[in-house]
């Protein structure tokens, strides 16, 4: 297992040397879209002038505060990432992201999806908010506050060595949740049996 320093806009070069259990800190530009929002940036097909070809999208409702006109990230925990996998496919289809980040893994039809566009998959400690704040840095935007609210929206950061991050399904199409459901029910089975 490797550990990678990335710095958007990730390539598929960098995607090819990922396997699961290789451990990323991200640089550069990370967006947050939990499911309201990937189905606006759908819908909308993106957001205008708003290029997200091998950016990080991260599942995310993150806490912000305004101060004297500037947004400042409070704290930035993952959100479930399932709710998202009726999603993922069609905007892996729709927009080039190269890493996306989350917690508590994916189904097989974004493992296909990784698959087929160049992308992993990567999960981060859930309950480890102010951890993921400090990583993502500066707010340079955020989109569809108004329509969505404070979680849903699309919050745009400047990450800086963003991570730990875990590659938990990569594009060579491995799954680190299917590998230790597989050991899991081995180990049962045998247990069984004694």
């Amino acid at each position: 297992m490797a550990e990678h320093r990335l710095k958007t806009p990730v390539t598929d070069a960098d995607i090819d040397k990922l396997k699961i259990g290789d451990t990323i800190y991200l640089s550069g530009i990370v967006f947050t879209a939990r499911d309201e929002a990937h189905m606006e940036l759908i819908k909308d097909r993106g957001i205008e002038g708003f290029d997200m070809t091998g950016l990080g999208l991260y599942h995310c409702g993150p806490v912000m505060r305004e101060e004297f006109g500037k947004w400042q990230v409070i704290s930035a925990g993952p959100t479930t990432s399932f709710r998202m996998e009726a999603l993922e496919p069609k905007f892996l289809e729709l927009f080039p992201v190269k890493i996306i980040i989350g917690k508590g893994g994916m189904g097989d039809d974004t493992l296909e999806a990784l698959v087929k566009h160049k992308a992993v998959y990567v999960s981060f400690t859930g309950g480890a908010g102010a951890l993921a704040a400090k990583g993502l840095g500066k707010v340079i935007g955020v989109h569809y506050l108004e329509e969505l609210g404070m979680p849903e929206a699309v919050w745009i950061f400047e990450a800086v060595d963003f991570g730990p991050l875990v590659v938990s399904m990569d594009h060579h199409g491995h799954s680190l949740y299917k590998r230790v459901n597989l050991k899991t029910e081995e180990n049962l089975a045998r247990l069984l049996v004694d």
